[in-house]
């Protein structure tokens, strides 16, 4: 009796040793969780109070054109002089470089409107639109009309601008002047754009089918298109009043 009594004693021990070793393993990991730094979390490039990060491209400052009005980070045509009236105030957020990430923003543009935002971006004497890939934003209903011009679908919103064209049977086209919502997916095995919720194109960075298009398309002669792996986040000034806000990125 005495035997079976100290048997189960030491049994009891064992799966009491067995259960603290367990809790001390599971609070290690715990600990490891808690003081692991999140690589994927959500940085906001704007969130609707400061233009803090951003300047010019090849400069120091930020244009007097973009301001903040009614928390939406704003190109205000009307704020242009006269020996300064066409283009050329693209801007940068500068904080921070990015190679791979999931970019989500929101924007609207009036009749006729047309701007893009560009990645890897890499300062020089080059324009933006030469060396960083684009995605399009264009007022695709009434741009034609009120320019008396005919668009290429590279040339419409969503596009990869001048590289692959988006899916028109996915393409949400909202009116100038409300909100549209966009997402870029990069990585070097997968691209997606994204408008309104529907994916738009997806392609491969590098392939043999992207320096195909680049060697014959709009860029065969721009040698430093796509060849930035690692840059800033920029918005283009194409003469057009732009709104934008909720620009926020994640690290993959």
């Amino acid at each position: 009796m005495k035997k079976i009594a100290l048997v189960l004693s030491l049994a009891v021990a064992i799966v009491s040793c067995k259960g603290e070793t367990k809790k001390e393993e599971a609070a290690v990991e715990t600990a490891k969780t808690e003081t692991k730094p999140e690589i994927d979390e959500w940085i906001y490039l704007f969130d609707g109070t400061t233009t803090e990060g951003w300047r010019a491209y090849n400069g120091d400052d930020l244009p007097p054109q973009w301001v903040i009005k009614d928390g939406a980070l704003t190109f205000d045509t009307e704020k242009r002089t006269e020996a300064n009236r066409k283009g050329g105030k693209d801007i940068i957020y500068a904080a921070q470089e990015f190679d791979n990430f999931e970019l989500s923003w929101e924007w609207k543009i009036p009749e006729g409107g047309n701007s893009g935002l560009l990645y890897h971006i890499q300062e020089g004497d080059w324009s933006i639109p030469e060396v960083s890939p684009e995605y399009q934003m264009l007022d695709d209903l009434k741009w034609e009309e009120i320019n008396n011009a005919k668009l290429e679908e590279w040339q419409k919103t969503g596009a990869d601008y001048a590289m692959h064209l988006p899916d028109k049977g996915q393409k949400i086209v909202k009116p100038a002047g409300e909100w549209n919502t966009s997402r870029i997916i990069f990585t070097p095995e997968n691209v997606e754009h994204w408008l309104n919720g529907k994916k738009l194109l997806s392609f491969v960075p590098w392939s043999k089918d992207w320096e195909e298009r680049k060697s014959k398309g709009k860029w065969k002669n721009s040698p430093k298109y796509g060849s930035f792996k690692k840059g800033y986040i920029g918005f283009q000034d194409h003469d057009s009043p732009l709104w934008l806000k909720n620009v926020k990125i994640r690290p993959l």
